[in-house]
């Protein structure tokens, strides 16, 4: 209701055009009433006064009801009322009576309903009474005024409504793109995140076996390759972050490709089997996390164990999903003397990633032909 009485979302040229109604309509009614009454000399000030209180009882009317204050807005009628009367006593009928219906059309357009009614027909009703105008008459300018102050009022509630809802939607929209904006960011934070900790993990595997083979007294070209081959992953860390910003954006190297790459690189066999499709790119980060999470901890904790990846494009009732199974063979009945390496957070990070895009991560140790081994199966939707 505060949209409807404080005019938001009206037009600026109909509120400059009902301004100009309103000043017109007082111009013409202090014109008629100079004409009909008697008003010469201090008559004509008192009038000018009147008109003045009038166009001020007005004002204030409106700030009163937009402020839901209802005894000072019955009072500002009540002036207006009274400035009717005087005027009609002074023989001024038309101003008189005009000045009552404005009186009873703002109380149906602006008051409480409870309160609008007896404040319009009180005004309008003492007119048919003093015997001014015929019965009938007066039963009509009654109802017109009734009914028109209240179709403004129906009007001006709609327009206040349809107002509120655009606010709502504009808020709710506003919202929406904050909301993603907020989602955008901590999507590329989780992405580079976890391209630094695999990056970083791989790295200190390999600097902590140059540190041991330092110790034991190790050939010093063993020692170099570990240095050498964690500069390397350095660099794959730099470029690995610089692909995935580029994979947000829509620009990604195919996962089969990446795949096949990454496998040659650690010696691993690939099978791919169902019909290959384009993966969205949260669904393709995924993929390519997990293997190199699964890798990196194979190289740790099984070093020397057969590594097979398996990646399975499937079709479902409920939708497609893709899936993916990292296991290695083993590495003998004790761990990796780099095993200890790492903060050990990097599948729990992976889970987690897999859960937010609706899927699920499996891992831990099998039972295969050639021994106990280790696996890791992610399935997301695609």
């Amino acid at each position: 209701m505060r949209e409807a009485l404080s005019g938001e979302g009206v037009p600026r040229a109909r509120r400059v055009l009902d301004g100009l109604a309103w000043t017109g309509l007082g111009a013409w009614l202090v014109w008629r009433a100079v004409r009909e009454g008697s008003f010469g000399g201090w008559g004509l000030a008192a009038l000018t006064a009147g008109a003045v209180c009038v166009a001020a009882a007005m004002a204030g009317f409106h700030v009163a009801t937009v402020r839901h204050r209802l005894l000072p807005a019955l009072g500002l009628l009540l002036v207006i009322s009274a400035a009717g009367a005087g005027v009609l006593a002074a023989g001024a009928e038309t101003p008189g009576l005009a000045l009552w219906i404005v009186a009873a059309g703002l109380a149906m357009r602006r008051l409480p309903f409870a309160a609008a009614l007896p404040a319009a027909v009180l005004p309008l009703g003492g007119y048919a009474l003093s015997g001014r105008g015929e019965l009938t008459e007066s039963a009509v300018i009654l109802a017109i005024t009734l009914l028109s102050g209240y179709t403004i009022r129906l009007d001006a509630e709609a327009r206040g409504t349809g107002f509120r809802l655009l606010a709502q939607e504009r808020a709710a929209r506003t919202a929406e793109a904050e909301s993603a904006a907020l989602a955008e960011r901590a999507r590329i934070a989780r992405e580079i995140h976890d391209i630094l900790a695999h990056s970083l993990s791989a790295q200190l595997v390999h600097l902590e076996a140059a540190r041991l083979l330092i110790e034991r007294g190790g050939e010093p070209d063993a020692v170099l390759e570990r240095v050498v081959v964690a500069r390397g992953m350095a660099r794959e860390g730099l470029a690995e972050t610089r692909q995935a910003l580029s994979a947000l954006r829509g620009e990604m190297v195919p996962v089969e490709d990446f795949l096949r790459t990454v496998a040659a690189t650690e010696g691993a066999a690939l099978e791919v089997t169902g019909e290959s499709r384009a993966l969205p790119a949260e669904a393709g980060l995924a993929v390519r996390r997990v293997v190199q999470e699964a890798l990196t901890n194979a190289r740790k904790h099984a070093p020397g164990a057969r590594v097979s990846v398996r990646l399975d494009y499937l079709d479902g009732d409920e939708g497609d999903e893709v899936a993916l199974e990292v296991r290695d063979s083993g590495g003998g009945p004790a761990p990796g003397e780099l095993a200890a390496t790492g903060a050990g957070y990097g599948l729990v990070g992976m889970r987690e990633r897999a859960e937010l895009l609706g899927g699920t991560l499996e891992s831990g140790p099998y039972e295969g032909p050639d021994g106990r081994g280790f696996a890791v199966r992610l399935r997301v939707p695609v």
